[in-house]
């Protein structure tokens, strides 16, 4: 269901059937190329509907842009990038993690794979850094440096609100547009409840960690409203305040389809032995504890609500433009 309050909707950039080619561009084993094939089919998803959200009549992710990647990781939504903006544009890629980070293929070998390897490989470029790092040791003097900045599902391996707020206030004045996809915490099929819940239960469980310790995916697990709150903000502002000042322009809600098994690798970790550990080690409060497992019970009896031989979905994806 479109939630778009754009009037206009520029025809795609991308095509689904355009999925198998640019799958092919990433390190991939071919017994499995279905896991990366639905992967790939889900950003050209999320760049159609970024185009279709926004206000413009033409496709902001589209031949020529000039585009900012955060949280990039091996490169998943960053190839789709790279071919919606054609051989006139550029993606600069960025992500904090360790390059020798990663298993089979680390992420430096996922990312020079698609460097040496992708036709795409000469319009990216890869910066290790953290998103503040980067806009910081990059001038914010002269014309704006960037058509677009992307945040795809990379919200929630923030430390805290507070990160991606300094994040989108740097990024005030050094884009044009900023697209952000992140899950919506809603389940428009009824297989994504356990999806849901579970990262409520992850979220429980973060808030107890050090920040600087989690190698989680689900750190800060917050949704449309909060993402929105903090966008809509004005910089600059007395009390502490540090939003960005973004105005939405466009919203949408992308509904994954049944191959996209985040939501199922994320409920796996809830309901393993190693989410109970962690639940003991990091919380130390008995009446807390009980929230908490009480919240992975309620994950458990949702799968256990599923039809026979069906499998937790992944919940559905907000997207959204800002100017």
């Amino acid at each position: 269901m479109s939630l778009s309050s754009a009037t206009t909707t520029p025809g795609p950039v991308l095509k689904i059937a355009d999925a198998p080619r640019l799958a092919a561009y990433h390190h991939h084993d071919p017994a499995h190329f279905h896991v990366e094939l639905v992967q790939a089919e889900h950003r050209i998803r999320l760049v159609n509907a970024w185009n279709n959200a926004s206000s413009s009549s033409a496709a902001i992710i589209g031949p020529g842009a000039r585009v900012l990647e955060l949280g990039c990781g091996q490169g998943t939504a960053t190839t789709v990038l790279a071919e919606a903006v054609g051989p006139t544009g550029h993606v600069d890629a960025v992500d904090p993690g360790s390059l020798d980070y990663g298993a089979p293929l680390t992420l430096g070998e996922a990312q020079r794979h698609i460097t040496d390897k992708s036709p795409v490989g000469g319009r990216i470029r890869w910066h290790q850094a953290t998103p503040e790092a980067f806009l910081s040791s990059t001038s914010a003097s002269g014309e704006e440096q960037w058509d677009v900045a992307v945040l795809a599902h990379c919200i929630w391996y923030f430390a805290d609100t507070a990160t991606l707020a300094s994040i989108l206030a740097s990024l005030r004045g050094r884009v044009r547009r900023l697209c952000v996809a992140e899950y919506a915490l809603r389940a428009t099929h009824p297989a994504a409840v356990p999806h849901v819940l579970c990262v409520v239960a992850r979220g429980m469980v973060e808030s107890f960690r050090a920040q600087d310790e989690s190698e989680e995916n689900v750190r800060t697990p917050i949704g449309p409203r909060v993402i929105k709150g903090i966008a809509e903000q004005s910089g600059g502002g007395g009390g502490g305040g540090c939003g960005a000042g973004w105005k939405l322009v466009g919203e949408e809600n992308v509904v994954p389809e049944a191959g996209l098994l985040d939501g199922q690798w994320e409920v796996g970790t809830v309901m393993s032995q190693y989410f109970v550990d962690e639940v003991e080690k990091h919380v130390g409060n008995e009446k807390s504890r009980d929230v908490i497992m009480t919240a992975r019970d309620a994950v458990v009896s949702a799968v256990g609500a599923l039809g026979e031989g069906e499998k937790p979905r992944t919940m559905d994806v907000w997207v959204a433009v800002f100017e």
